[in-house]
């Protein structure tokens, strides 16, 4: 299934799972302008849409209408050309903009909440209210063993099993 598709298909899963589990938190404040630009997927729960994926990133841009502009891309395999999605985010909690919407077509959109945020924004974690769906994100595309060990702590104590996480190989 070609990768833009699988990404499509994902997002109306997304919309439809859930899990009985105490109320996900997110970060308290999301700086959008600061948020946006290239991310790299350190580490995801395995998704159908994503198998076989490496060098896996995903880009946003903000939109003069508010919105931001969302870029995905892979390789299926270390050499291989890069496989794309494009789609639309939008804040669903004005209060926080840590909650959002993504749609890759339409009518269908997914939950994409931003549940851990470096200071700097140098990492994110992206998850489902239903903790059926996480990924973790660097600015840069390797992370510090010892920063990634904190922040599986603090994705385990908001309830994810981190045991389904696999890292995504990445260069360098």
């Amino acid at each position: 299934m070609p990768f833009k598709t699988a990404w499509m298909l994902a997002i109306f899963w997304m919309g439809c799972a859930a899990a009985p589990q105490p109320p996900l938190e997110v970060v308290p404040a999301v700086d959008l302008s600061r948020y946006v630009g290239k991310w790299y997927e350190i580490a995801s729960f395995p998704t159908w849409f994503q198998k076989g994926c490496v060098d896996s990133t995903a880009e946003y841009s903000l939109r003069p209408d508010g919105d931001i502009d969302v870029l995905n891309q892979c390789r299926k395999t270390p050499d291989g050309g890069l496989d794309s999605a494009r789609g639309r985010a939008w804040v669903t909690d004005s209060a926080t903009n840590a909650k959002l919407k993504v749609q890759f077509f339409w009518p269908f959109s997914g939950d994409y909440w931003i549940i851990d945020l470096g200071p700097d924004y140098e990492y994110a974690v992206v998850g489902h209210p239903g903790r059926d769906y996480l990924w973790i994100l660097s600015r840069t595309p390797q992370m510090d063993e010892e920063r990634y060990q904190r922040i599986l702590e603090r994705v385990r104590q908001k309830g994810y099993d981190i045991s389904r996480l696999v890292k995504t190989r990445q260069p360098g």
